[in-house]
């Protein structure tokens, strides 16, 4: 038996360790009751962190956006992280860094300005998006009725917990006897899906949209695949239309990688399984990522230090 009281996973929440299963935040906070709260995600793949300082570089982009300011510098937020892995021992990870905001002291007025703002994160078994058997066969896609939210009231560029519009989709691709939705903006171009990025492969182009999404740290892996392969892609607008009559489809996040589709609104691309270009990509990705590509080791020992 494991006796690591850290093996489920370790959270860090304002300067203090914990067990995962202890980790908790006031009720109150306002990074609870209002959702205002920004945070990354990144992976650990076979003991090594994926571009772990690209991480950090978003996510203090996204606090400075959300006007966070928290006590930890960069280097005391990676420090965290690797300790939150090093202390689970886990060799594969889905790590979280939150900023969350509090709530103001008694006597402060009212405002968002005078609540304290600290930092919550945690290491857990990795998680799949989309899981090897779908990955295996084929993501089935929809294209939702649930509009994205717009980038003029919520910056998706900043990640958020602002998920009303992406859960929604969830639930239709469901209802649709599907997988996962993907979601348009006011002028019927795609944007993105829940936690992920998506690129359809267009007469030989990879294309992903321009607008809408979060700026995905795998999103800017696979633009790099593409260039070292020799693939024309386009960061550009891509219509309804365009999607559901793709050649084919593929989604990217840190929770997965590169991940092919196979049906986009009941559409059989191809021979109902991951297209070549997209096995291309994702087989690249993987691989390269064996090699210690963007890799940064996890030190173990940390688990140990006072």
């Amino acid at each position: 038996m494991n006796d690591n009281p850290y093996a489920a996973g370790a959270a860090y929440i304002d300067g203090c360790y914990m067990p995962i299963g202890e980790a908790a935040i006031p009720i109150t906070d306002w990074g609870y009751r209002r959702s205002d709260v920004t945070y990354d995600v990144v992976g650990v793949w076979e003991g090594r962190f994926f571009r772990l300082d690209d991480h950090i570089r978003r996510f203090r982009a996204s606090m400075q956006k959300l006007r966070f300011e928290p006590t930890e510098d960069d280097d005391e937020i990676r420090v965290v992280l690797n300790r939150c892995v090093a202390l689970s021992g886990l060799r594969n990870a889905y790590v979280a860094m939150d900023c969350l905001r509090g709530r103001p002291k008694p006597g402060t007025p009212y405002h968002p300005t005078y609540a304290r703002n600290y930092i919550a994160a945690f290491a857990i078994p990795w998680v799949w998006v989309m899981s090897p058997e779908v990955q295996e066969r084929g993501g089935h896609l929809v294209i939702a009725q649930t509009l994205r939210i717009p980038p003029d009231s919520v910056d998706p560029t900043a990640k958020n917990f602002h998920w009303a519009d992406l859960t929604r989709g969830q639930f239709e691709a469901l209802d649709r006897g599907a997988d996962f939705a993907l979601l348009l903006d006011s002028d019927g171009n795609v944007t993105e899906g829940p936690g992920f990025n998506v690129f359809m492969v267009i007469d030989g182009v990879v294309v992903t949209p321009d607008a809408g999404v979060l700026e995905g740290i795998t999103r800017r892996s696979v633009g790099e695949i593409c260039e070292q392969l020799g693939i024309p892609h386009e960061i550009r607008k891509v219509s309804a239309d365009e999607a559901r009559n793709a050649d084919e489809i593929f989604l990217s996040t840190t929770a997965g990688g590169v991940m092919p589709a196979s049906r986009i609104d009941g559409r059989i691309m191809g021979n109902d399984r991951p297209g070549p270009v997209s096995t291309r990509i994702k087989d690249t990705f993987w691989g390269r990522r064996a090699e210690g590509w963007h890799a940064t080791p996890v030190n173990y020992a940390a688990a140990t230090d006072r």
